[in-house]
């Protein structure tokens, strides 16, 4: 089981302690300072059964910047998988946490105690 979060976060924290509270083994990846590669962005979004756009903060200031709510600009669809992705990859505060890729080949994203126990179920 790996962890992708942000110290800073305090969903990510909260997470960390439930994990730690049922004795979970499990490895963390600051993935900003451990960015993802294009590659691992697209195994963890098949991982989730998600878009790129699903687990994108839009409300972040890099989100506005690119202009990531404008739908003609950044489809979310098929057309525009790709290039949320490379945005994913080159801006990695844009990524959803924390997230959990779980002992049976899935992932969660993990904001909720109950998404955290389900994590720890698979």
């Amino acid at each position: 089981m790996e962890i992708w979060i942000n110290p800073a976060c305090s969903k990510c924290r909260n997470a960390l302690a439930l994990l730690d509270e049922e004795g979970a083994t499990y490895t963390v990846r600051r993935y900003l300072e451990d960015v993802p590669t294009t590659d691992e962005i697209r195994a963890v979004l098949d991982r989730l059964g998600l878009e790129p756009w699903d687990i994108t903060r839009t409300q972040e200031a890099d989100a506005k910047e690119l202009g990531l709510k404008d739908r003609e600009r950044w489809p979310r669809d098929a057309s525009g998988r790709e290039a949320w992705i490379d945005a994913l990859a080159a801006h990695p505060k844009l990524i959803q946490r924390p997230i959990i890729t779980a002992a049976d080949g899935t992932a969660v994203v993990a904001r909720s105690e109950e998404a955290v126990r389900d994590a720890l179920s698979r």
